[in-house]
């Protein structure tokens, strides 16, 4: 288990996991257990979540960037 995945609480983790067993399910056709599911969770908190992170990084410089601008206009 991953730092990130540890942090998660437990009830959020219980509904990630629902809804990835309902996702192979209804998509794939394919019953997935508890482990299988948390493994998924695991790949995707390791391997995609930082990527995902990383946009909203470069999202929040920008707008802060832009926030920064108005205020040099204002003082100019």
């Amino acid at each position: 288990m991953n730092t990130l995945s540890k942090s998660i609480p437990t009830n959020v983790k219980h509904d990630m996991l629902n809804s990835i067993k309902s996702y192979f399910l209804n998509e794939r056709d394919e019953e997935l257990g508890d482990l299988a599911a948390m493994m998924i969770l695991d790949f995707f908190s390791e391997e995609i979540a930082p990527h995902f992170y990383n946009l909203g990084i470069t999202d929040a410089h920008q707008y802060m960037s832009e926030k920064l601008e108005d205020i040099f206009e204002i003082q100019r």
